[in-house]
């Protein structure tokens, strides 16, 4: 079983950032309400503030992204910390260094925190349990376990836009079986309070007793739709697939492609939300991607708020707390 306890230090505030699981509604409050003072940020002719000046960051990124890397080093940089992209197609761990060697020259190199992704789920928690006493580790997607920094940027969008979480209810659609987003979203979603989270998807795509995270299933895609306030579709992760668990994308578009026609079964001012990259014509239809109801672009934006927010309270530093601005 994965350890979760190693994320907060003695007094309870974050040491690492690995699972939204097992963590306390406040803690999640918390980083919502650290990251909305981040948003102004964006705003200003400089975009920075020195709450990380001097702090080292290393990008870890064993597993291609673009989206997630580039949020994570637009963040630090914000944040004002050196950053340090490590590309791991070329690194000593392909020549045969382990990564526990890889990660003691780092700490030889004075760095203060990893950013982590890779496709093995716990590989996170593997390094956060063997790094120095004063690295921070931040989990940025780790097979198919967890992706915190995503969800709570999606929790950050819908509260911005639906104000409580107590009254919503909030439908997941797609390849719930490999989705490290669902899992990072289904416990944020019920830590913070929402009345209801669906999951809908095929049989094949839905894991066994997903009763049990606290979540109702629906296979029907009208009905899983009906009332919902939020809607979250997903990409199917056909490289973490074994065997064809759709017949067709063009099937699976048909059956649970969200299109506008299907959207009219939700609330009428539902929102449409999307972790990226979006395939068109396979999750999504163009109209409801760019349609009106869609906040996928948002999320972008708001991640780097979010991701300035982890950052700064996993090295001890809160936006306005003794902080001078830049």
């Amino acid at each position: 079983m994965i350890q979760r306890d190693i994320q907060l230090d003695e007094s309870g505030r974050l040491r690492h950032f690995l699972t939204t699981e097992g963590l306390k509604r406040q803690t999640l409050l918390e980083i919502l309400d650290h990251a909305e003072k981040f948003t102004s940020v964006a705003d200003r002719s400089v975009k920075k503030v020195p709450l990380l000046r001097g702090v080292t960051i290393a990008n870890l990124f064993f597993e291609p992204s673009t989206r997630t890397r580039t949020t994570f080093e637009l963040a630090a940089k914000r944040l004002s910390a050196d950053i340090l992209n490590i590309n791991i197609s070329t690194s000593a761990t392909t020549k045969g260094e382990s990564l526990l060697d890889m990660l003691r020259n780092l700490e030889a190199m004075h760095c203060d925190m990893f950013v982590v992704r890779h496709s093995r789920s716990g590989a996170a928690h593997f390094i956060a349990r063997h790094v120095a006493p004063h690295i921070r580790v931040i989990n940025a997607g780790d097979g198919s376990h967890a992706h915190p920094t995503q969800a709570m940027l999606d929790m950050f969008t819908i509260r911005r836009h639906k104000g409580r979480f107590a009254e919503l209810r909030v439908a997941i659609v797609g390849d719930i079986m490999h989705s490290r987003v669902a899992r990072s979203q289904i416990h944020a979603l019920t830590t913070l309070g929402v009345q209801e989270v669906r999951v809908i998807g095929p049989q094949t795509l839905i894991p066994r007793a997903a009763e049990n995270l606290g979540v109702h299933v629906y296979h029907d895609l009208q009905a899983g739709l009906s009332g919902v306030d939020v809607v979250i579709t997903l990409r199917l992760q056909r490289e973490r697939m074994t065997g064809a668990l759709i017949p067709s994308e063009r099937e699976y578009f048909a059956l649970y492609g969200i299109t506008e026609e299907k959207l009219a079964f939700a609330s009428p001012d539902v929102m449409v939300m999307h972790p990226g990259p979006i395939n068109r014509g396979v999750e999504i239809g163009s109209e409801v991607a760019d349609g009106p109801h869609s906040v996928i672009l948002e999320q972008v934006s708001n991640g780097i708020a979010v991701r300035m927010a982890v950052m700064s309270m996993v090295m001890g530093s809160r936006f306005g707390e003794g902080q001078e601005e830049q």
